[in-house]
């Protein structure tokens, strides 16, 4: 399979009149300052729920008793979204984050290590910005195992250590952290990992297509749009791009598991595609897979008469990142990276 441009020569095209480009060194950070906040939930349906008994329930303690009924209507598969308008705007769009599996908004909030998040970043440099829990997280809400009858996948605080590639693999946590083996150069915080698996939410495999569904909702409410997405959000972005590729300016995907659909891959040819990757991926054993996946699905975007682009950090000199790149010591390195790719498609003034 041929590859996509190396990130050198990547860069050197992202150069405003092919001049060529550095990755900016970082400079003293713009003020942060915002003149609006807000919330609301999009997307969702009601579910009916019939045949149950109903309950007492002392909801706090010396209280009587209150009569529950649980049959009737509830909302379920709503999402959770947040957004900050900067004072400035240079955005020509409002960015739109979409975090990963197990995971919430919180993602692009605080690292673990309690420096600023891509949020704030973004924001510092004038764009606005949607951050949302997806549909079963954080503050989006959940439904009764009578409307999702599947369990929910809770996972232990090790997973992500030796699963998101911080870790050396397999066996490579331990709750002593004098013991938890690193890999060597990685950047993210692991002095205060114990901080990251405390963000981590149920998840259920079953919620894909709701989820789409809550997604091409906020689409519809708030764009056109870049949208931002990592991980698992991987077939949410590319497949509700895929829905309003009208109303979504840029994708950016970062370390997608999942891609779109292969079958209308020619809908995305007007939405210009970044996808970054980070380090260490070679040794594992399911990221080389997850990748060539990913680099796969950006040649067909390509073949279609579309603009995708893979960066592989370590190539470009960005090197120690995991699967948490957002998270990781050098995130604003890799933001500036999606900041100057934005700006070369015109979507920042």
């Amino acid at each position: 399979m041929s590859r996509l441009p190396s990130v050198r020569s990547l860069v050197a095209a992202l150069a405003f009149g092919g001049l060529g480009f550095a990755i900016p060194a970082v400079a003293e950070e713009p003020a942060l300052e915002i003149v609006g906040m807000g919330s609301f939930h999009v997307g969702g349906r009601l579910a009916e729920v019939s045949g149950q008994p109903p309950r007492d329930i002392v909801f706090t303690p010396g209280a009587p008793p209150a009569r529950i009924d649980p049959n009737g209507l509830y909302a379920v598969e709503q999402m959770y979204a947040q957004w900050f308008k900067p004072r400035t705007e240079r955005g020509r769009v409002p960015i739109l984050l979409w975090h990963g599996g197990g995971l919430s908004g919180v993602t692009y909030e605080t690292t673990p290590d309690g420096r600023e998040g891509w949020v704030n970043w973004f924001l510092r440099r004038g764009w606005t910005v949607y951050n949302s829990d997806a549909v079963e997280r954080g503050r989006s809400g959940w439904a009764s195992p009578d409307v999702w009858p599947a369990p929910a996948l809770h996972l232990p605080v090790g997973n992500p250590f030796e699963r998101f590639r911080i870790g050396q693999g397999e066996g490579s946590y331990s709750h002593d952290p004098a013991k938890r083996r690193v890999l060597p150069g990685n950047q993210f915080p692991t002095e205060a990992y114990d901080q990251f698996p405390r963000q981590l939410s149920p998840r259920w495999t079953t919620t894909d297509q709701p989820t789409i569904a809550a997604y091409i909702a906020l689409v519809d409410k708030v764009c056109p749009c870049v949208i931002v997405f990592h991980s698992q959000a991987g077939q949410f972005g590319f497949r509700v791009a895929q829905a309003r590729p009208d109303k979504v300016m840029a994708l950016v995907a970062v370390e997608p598991s999942s891609v779109g659909d292969p079958a209308r891959v020619d809908v995305l040819k007007a939405v210009p595609t970044l996808m970054l990757y980070g380090d260490f991926i070679e040794q594992d054993p399911r990221w080389p897979t997850i990748r060539r996946t990913g680099i796969g699905f950006a040649e067909r975007i390509r073949a279609a008469g579309g603009h995708a682009d893979v960066v592989d950090l370590p190539a470009a000199g960005i090197r120690g990142n995991s699967h948490m790149i957002m998270m990781d010591r050098n995130s604003s390195e890799v933001a500036q990276v999606i900041q100057t790719w934005l700006q070369q498609k015109g979507l920042w003034r």
